[in-house]
């Protein structure tokens, strides 16, 4: 199946209120017990979560790395608004104090210079999850984890894998999202449409000079790329 691009941006006021209200979170903690998996040692004590959405993810490594802080990076205002508003509902929940180890910041990529040249080489941990498949030319993701690592960083992505037929596509809309809202059946549909093949990620990592990340396929429908950075 070719590749059919879908819209960089998640900004529509439709799609933020059904991302917003879907219940991801057993795939959200299972790409954070994956980096825990992969590396015992943690991500280290600085952390961008790229296309971070409404900051699921952004929240689970907050908790579950207690040396880490995180800063989640997205493109969409819309998306970021409902991170900022759950940020702000976590820190007032229950419990003991919530530690201020975690921000959101409006970017895109490639990113701007000012942002390329403040965040640049800052990060001890690049993780992604469902950003690659959105963009338009990918490069500009490896690109940006190449530009936001530190020395021996550590790097997890994860993201759709591309079926081989339409047909395959619907078939996984049906095993998965049979009884999600229309606007994220739509969407599921046209990401698969756009997802890459794992060979297709191993060119792009040869290409921006990170081939020594490893790339496989997961389960039947995602690919994910790991590794640490010389």
């Amino acid at each position: 199946m070719e590749r059919c691009c879908e819209p960089e941006l998640m900004d529509d006021a439709l799609q933020v209120q059904a991302y917003a209200e879907a219940d991801f979170s057993a795939g959200d903690q299972a790409v954070v017990e994956r980096i825990a998996e992969l590396f015992p040692a943690g991500p280290g004590r600085r952390v961008v979560d790229l296309g971070c959405g409404p900051g699921n993810i952004s929240l689970r490594l907050v908790e579950r790395f207690a040396e880490a802080s995180v800063l989640g990076l997205d493109g969409a205002a819309a998306m970021l608004a409902v991170a900022e508003q759950r940020l702000h509902q976590w820190r007032q929940g229950p419990g003991v104090a919530k530690p201020d180890r975690l921000a959101f910041r409006r970017a895109l990529l490639p990113l701007a210079p000012g942002d390329a040249r403040e965040l640049a080489g800052g990060f001890t941990a690049v993780v992604s999850n469902s950003l690659l498949h959105h963009l338009h030319d990918p490069l500009v993701l490896w690109r940006a984890v190449a530009k936001l690592a530190s020395p021996g960083a550590t790097v997890y992505i994860k993201d759709l894998r591309r079926p081989s037929s339409p047909e395959a596509a619907q078939d996984l809309l049906a095993r998965h999202l049979a009884d999600a809202p229309p606007v994220l059946q739509r969407d599921y549909l046209a990401s698969l449409h756009a997802a890459f093949e794992p060979g297709e990620v191993a060119d792009q990592l040869q290409i921006t000079g990170l081939g020594q990340l490893q790339v496989r396929p997961l389960d039947d429908r995602y690919l994910e790329v790991w590794g640490r950075l010389s």
